[in-house]
């Protein structure tokens, strides 16, 4: 979806269309951007921005509060359609998600055609706009969504897939961060094609496991298949103070307003569930919004461990602190190493939008 919780909110009210808009907290309560339209993207507000700074940007951007339950309702309408065209449906948030269709019949199978239907019946019945990527997988269709956003669609065809890497970011691979770019543009990696050009051994060297995931990305190539029941990956609970944390020592104590509640949302995630724990990590947000992590593993929770990553966290700035979350890591490998060469030739009866 474009703009979800801004695009809804201008829908709820026809007199915010054409203004910027920015849903999410107050800025004197050290508030960020949870999503923005367009109009407030013009002056450079982004998500995940404070909402303080949001306001310098664009003076005469409109402040609107989560409306949560309205976005919840919104997304459920909007799985409705979906299962109009298919059961097989991967949530990745409340605006977004992967849709099988190599077994839907309608358009003739045709998944260009069935993300376009699905693009004008959203904005018939809801009044919203989205956009779809179109791809023989998950990795080249989440890609390509964001393509021709807003409100359009992008198709990756198999015969295209080798010449449509070759000029693909690396930065467009999902797992490739700020670290992980930094170190490629050192070593000249700047797209697949430059990828592409180093052996799975050498990735492997240079990358460790992750090494092996992207020799098969760089070349359009992924095997995940659409899933109906979600996996968790991780959870975390974090606090934005209306005052920093000035010492190390205030930051530690944090841990333990925190660490409680961080038990809680395990105990009640996790009920009836086995989510073996793989690593503990923290995030540090200071004062001039740099932010930094560290993490540990672990196969159990353990306070002290928090607190050992805060101190080291703090270090690396030694600056008041703005923000603490606390978070676990849950073993759930993807393993890229069984994927099969040739793969194109399986691409062909697969469409996932």
């Amino acid at each position: 979806m474009d703009c979800f919780y801004a695009a809804v909110e201008t829908r709820e009210n026809p007199s915010l269309k054409g203004k910027p808009v920015a849903v999410g907290g107050k800025p004197e309560t050290r508030g960020v951007v949870a999503a923005c339209n367009y109009e407030a993207r013009a002056f450079g507000v982004h998500s995940a921005m404070p909402m303080s700074q949001a306001i310098r940007k664009c003076p005469d951007l409109i402040m609107l509060p989560v409306n949560m339950s309205l976005y919840r309702q919104v997304s459920k309408n909007i799985h409705e359609i979906f299962k109009r065209y298919t059961k097989t449906i991967q949530p990745l948030s409340l605006d977004e998600a992967y849709l099988d269709v190599t077994n839907c019949s309608l358009f003739r199978g045709s998944a260009t055609y069935i993300a376009k239907d699905i693009r004008n019946i959203i904005a018939t019945e809801l009044k919203l706009n989205a956009s779809a990527g179109v791809a023989p997988n998950k990795f080249l269709a989440k890609i390509a969504s964001d393509w021709n956003k807003p409100n359009g669609q992008f198709v990756v065809h198999p015969d295209d897939i080798d010449f449509f890497v070759l000029e693909l970011p690396v930065k467009k691979i999902f797992g490739v961060g700020k670290v992980t770019n930094k170190k490629m543009s050192k070593l000249g990696i700047t797209t697949c094609a430059d990828l592409q050009r180093y052996s799975q051994i050498e990735l492997i060297k240079l990358f460790g496991k992750f090494g092996k995931q992207l020799f098969f990305l760089a070349r359009g190539l992924d095997e995940r298949s659409v899933q109906t029941t979600s996996i968790r990956k991780s959870l975390s609970i974090e606090d934005t103070f209306i005052s920093d944390k000035l010492t190390l020592h205030e930051c530690i104590d944090e841990v333990e307003e925190l660490y409680p509640k961080l038990v809680l949302r395990y105990k009640s995630n996790t009920k009836n569930k086995t989510l073996p724990i793989k690593s503990l990590y923290i995030k540090l947000r200071f004062d001039n919004f740099k932010t930094t992590t560290a993490q540990q593993a672990s196969n159990g929770l353990d306070k002290s461990i928090f607190k050992e990553l805060i101190a080291k966290a703090w270090y690396r700035y030694e600056r008041p602190v703005r923000l603490i979350g606390l978070g676990i890591e849950f073993s759930h490998d993807i393993d890229y190493g069984q994927l099969k060469l040739p793969f194109k030739d399986s691409l062909e009866s697969g469409n996932a939008l």
